[in-house]
C-alpha cells in the first residue's frame, strides 16, 4: 500500500520560470537514468525478491525514488509556470509567446505544446519513457551491480544539471537528489557483499581454462598493461589465433542423409558463376555502355 504525503521530501524553491532548464530537467523525470526508471527498476526487483532484508530495502528505495520523481516534476512545473498560462490563454503576440517558450534553449515542442508546460514522461529530447530502460534479470548478484551503476549514472546527470543553472534553490534541491544517489549506491553495495560469494554471478562457475585468460585482440601501437590484464592472476595471450579451444575454428552440424542431399542440391542451384560478368542496373545507371 502506498500513502501519498502532500508535502515533498525536499523543499523546492525556484527563483524564476525557465522553460529551457525545465526541458533539460526532464532527463531525470522520464529519461533512462531518471527517477521513474529507478523506481520501476527497484519496485519490480522487490516484488520478485525472496530475501526479506533485500526486499524491504528495494521497496524503501523504490518508494523514495517516486518521491524524487515528485520533486523533479515539481521543479519542471515551476520552471514552466510563466509560459503555461500565456500558452493557454494566448495573452501575448505569437512571436513574443514563442520567444518566452523557447527561452534558454528550449527546442522541444513536447513540453510547450503537447503537454502545455507540464512535466512529461520523456527525456530532454522528447523521447517517450519506455520500460526498456529497466534491465532487471532476476539474479541479485547481477541486479545489485546494475543498480549501483544506475545510481552512479544518475549522480553524473545531476552533476551536469547542477552545472547548467545558477538558481540557488534548484541547485540545492538537485544537490540533495544527487547525494541520495550516493546513499543508494552504498546500500546496494552493502547488500551485494552480504551475499558471499557473489562473483561470478549466478550459480555455475566459469570454465577454468578460460576464466583467467586475457586475449590481446588489438594490433598497432603498444598500450600500457595494468591489473586488468597483467600480473599473477592473468594468463596473457599476445597473439591469439582461432580457435583458442584447439579446434579448426569452423562451424559444423550433424544432419541426416536426406537433409545433406537437400542442402547439396540447394548449394548447387544457388552457386555463383565466377566467370560471368552480366550487365547490371548499376552499369546501365552509370551511362556507360559495355560490349
Amino acid at each position: 500500500m502506498f500513502v501519498h504525503n502532500k508535502r515533498l521530501q525536499y523543499t523546492v524553491r525556484v527563483a524564476e520560470p525557465d522553460p529551457g532548464l525545465a526541458n533539460l530537467l526532464l532527463e531525470q523525470f522520464g529519461g533512462p537514468q531518471g527517477e521513474l526508471a529507478a523506481a520501476c527498476r527497484y519496485f519490480t526487483q522487490a516484488v520478485g525478491e525472496d530475501d526479506p532484508g533485500r526486499r524491504d530495502m528495494l521497496f524503501d528505495i523504490a518508494t523514495e525514488e517516486l518521491s524524487h520523481l515528485e520533486v523533479i516534476g515539481s521543479i519542471v512545473a515551476m520552471l514552466n509556470k510563466g509560459g503555461k498560462g500565456k500558452l493557454a490563454e494566448g495573452v501575448d503576440e505569437q512571436a513574443e509567446l514563442y520567444r518566452s517558450l523557447t527561452g534558454g534553449g528550449n527546442d522541444s515542442h513536447i513540453t510547450a505544446l503537447l503537454y502545455g508546460g507540464g512535466p512529461a514522461l520523456t527525456n530532454s529530447a522528447g523521447v517517450p519513457w519506455t520500460s526498456a530502460y529497466i534491465d532487471t534479470i532476476g539474479e541479485p548478484t547481477a541486479d545489485l551491480r546494475s543498480n549501483i551503476a544506475a545510481e552512479a549514472r544518475a549522480k553524473i546527470i545531476y552533476e551536469r544539471l547542477i552545472n547548467v543553472t545558477d538558481d540557488a534553490g534548484i541547485r540545492d534541491a538537485l544537490g540533495f537528489l544527487m547525494t541520495r544517489e550516493i546513499a543508494h549506491q552504498k546500500s546496494f553495495e552493502k547488500a551485494l557483499h552480504s551475499i558471499q560469494p557473489n562473483f561470478p554471478q549466478g550459480k555455475l562457475p566459469g570454465v577454468a581454462e578460460y576464466a583467467s585468460v586475457y586475449y590481446n585482440m588489438s594490433s598497432g601501437d603498444d598500450a600500457p598493461r595494468g591489473p586488468w590484464n597483467e600480473g599473477p592472476n592473468w594468463d596473457y595471450v599476445e597473439s591469439p589465433q582461432p580457435a583458442v579451444d584447439g579446434g579448426d575454428g569452423l562451424a559444423s552440424v550433424n544432419v541426416s542423409a536426406p537433409d545433406a542431399e537437400t542442402l547439396r542440391a540447394m548449394a548447387g542451384r544457388t552457386a555463383s558463376d565466377v566467370t560471368a560478368d552480366p550487365v547490371t542496373g548499376a552499369d546501365l545507371g552509370s551511362g556507360q555502355q559495355r560490349t
